[in-house]
């Protein structure tokens, strides 16, 4: 048996043993697509202003959550989006939001939408098994995430023209109309759908991967390094002071806020970690980016008695493993390249499930239904 003939059974019988595993991976990775920007839009449909209201300062809302149980330490988000929820942020994980007009906690935000992705979500990862079978359900749809890396290798080399004339590359690279059969019209989608999804489904698989195995984290980390903390970033370069407002020897939030706010003018989040009543510091990150973007997230300290910038903690500034890490995690949703590259990864997911179609087509028709040809041939001899 020749190698690329090998290659192609190899494809062929990898392709059918994950197929429906992919396939659903394929489509909950659809479904997930814009599942921030959907969650985003339903919790902000939840803010209610009150007639006459104004939004709230931010030392009001941070004296308004502290009042109903947020702590210092916690994180208070502030969109610059007009009428946008306000955000306590405990953990990664954990969070809950303010109406910006009262500082009231918004109770059940979004429940439905966020249960619903947190279902496709789990069952995304390890079939939406739970207790001890979920490590069965993530050895499968891990050893998926390899299986399905060799398809898009060995389908790159299967599909490779002997001859680069166009004539030749045109038949797999361009949808042909008027095929003949149904197996032709399948092999031809086969091909383009292949070969046009490649890359973003080899950057959204390759970090599958390193998701699913703690070997390829570790490989990861032996090229880029640990995932250390943030150094202690850069001095500002002179004295960067809010104006006025200080209450009790201390610069008021809103004023720091305001600080920060001129130094990124494009911001779309401020992070504001709530002080400790002696703190001398306050963290502020600006974002301008989608939240998850690292390379758009700079980190100010700021002195509470002057509002002087302290130092600056840029991207740059942290380890080159740190942000490896998050630009991997993200890379395989697409939203590390915001919504375009959330796009992108949510096209590369949909021409999976046509993969899965016509691969399966096309197997079938080379497997399958020559053994009831031959079978139906014997009946009626």
């Amino acid at each position: 048996m020749s190698f690329k003939r090998t290659i192609f059974w190899s494809h062929l019988v990898i392709g059918v043993a994950f197929g429906l595993v992919i396939l659903m991976m394929s489509v909950t990775g659809v479904l997930l697509t814009y599942e921030r920007q959907i969650v985003t839009f339903l919790e902000n449909r939840m803010v209610e202003r009150p007639e006459g209201f104004r939004p709230l300062g931010i030392d009001a809302l941070a004296a308004k959550a502290l009042e109903n149980g947020a702590q210092p330490g916690n994180s208070l988000v502030i969109s610059n989006q007009d009428g946008a929820a306000a955000r306590i942020s405990v953990s990664r994980r954990e969070n809950y939001l303010l109406n910006p007009y009262t500082g009231d906690r918004i109770e059940n935000a979004a429940q439905d939408a966020k249960a619903f992705f947190r279902t496709l979500t789990s069952l995304h990862r390890w079939f939406a098994l739970t207790g001890e079978s979920r490590a069965a359900g993530k050895a499968v749809t891990g050893a998926a995430n390899l299986g399905f890396l060799f398809l898009l290798a060995s389908g790159l080399y299967l599909w490779w023209p002997k001859s680069w004339k166009w004539r030749i590359v045109r038949t797999n690279l361009l949808f042909r109309r008027n095929l003949p059969t149904s197996k032709a019209r399948d092999y031809n989608w086969h091909h383009v759908f292949g070969i046009w999804a490649l890359v973003p489904l080899f950057a959204v698989v390759l970090t599958g991967v390193v998701i699913s195995y703690p070997w390829a984290g570790t490989a990861v980390t032996a090229v880029f390094g640990p995932a250390d903390p943030a150094h202690a970033g850069r001095s500002a370069g002179g004295p960067l002071q809010a104006r006025q407002g200080k209450s009790d020897g201390f610069t008021s939030l809103q004023e720091i806020a305001d600080t920060i706010a001129r130094q990124e003018p494009a911001w779309n989040t401020l992070s504001i970690k709530l002080p400790r009543d002696k703190a001398a510091r306050v963290l502020v990150t600006a974002d301008t980016g989608n939240g998850v973007q690292l390379s758009r997230q700079t980190t100010y300290a700021v002195a509470r008695t002057s509002g002087e910038i302290l130092d600056i903690t840029r991207p740059e500034d942290q380890s080159s493993g740190r942000r490896a890490q998050v630009f991997l995690r993200f890379l395989h949703t697409g939203e590390v390249y915001g919504v375009a590259g959330q796009t992108i990864a949510g096209l590369g997911s949909l021409a999976a499930v046509f993969l899965f179609y016509t691969g399966f087509a096309l197997a079938y028709r080379r497997l399958i239904q020559p053994v009831f040809r031959r079978r139906i041939a014997g009946s009626t001899s």
